[in-house]
């Protein structure tokens, strides 16, 4: 099944840079870049140690309806340098059309430059199941019951 993801670039998106891409035949994410204000090009952006900050990509999506978008860190980040998705995965609602921006925080050792046009997230695109909602006075019995963070292991 193909879907068509329009995306438009905003007023201060570069350009240069490539609309989301997938990177392989098997990739399930979308590359996401830095699209930084034109002062901030050159130097980057600093994300100090324990620090986060709103990495602007200088597009905006059309997500088809029954659809969201699920931004998520890229692995390549993560392990380096240990800068990742705060709030992964983020969810772009399909009618939203403001500004895709990215949560990063650093919990890494020190602190991170995010370059202009530098990977920092992926897009997923993902069927969304809405559910209606049913109050119950008694729910049904299960093995596990209330057990909850780590009731399910062993030892």
């Amino acid at each position: 099944m193909t879907l068509i993801l329009r995306v438009a670039r905003l007023e201060h998106h570069d350009p240069a840079l490539p609309l989301p891409q997938y990177e392989t035949a098997g990739a399930a994410g979308m590359d996401l870049r830095a699209s930084l204000m034109p002062g901030e090009r050159a130097a980057g952006l600093a994300l100090p140690q324990m620090g986060r900050v709103l990495v602007p990509t200088g597009l905006a999506v059309a997500i088809p309806e029954g659809f969201e978008g699920q931004v998520r860190p890229r692995s390549g980040l993560a392990a380096r340098h240990g800068v990742t998705v705060l709030n992964a995965p983020g969810t772009i609602d399909s009618d939203y059309r403001g500004e895709l921006r990215v949560l990063l925080v650093n919990l890494g050792p020190e602190t991170f430059r995010i370059r202009h046009g530098e990977r920092i997230a992926q897009l997923v695109i993902a069927p969304v199941t809405r559910a209606d909602v049913e109050a119950a006075a008694v729910l049904d019995e299960t093995v596990r019951g209330a057990g909850g963070f780590g009731s399910t292991g062993r030892g």
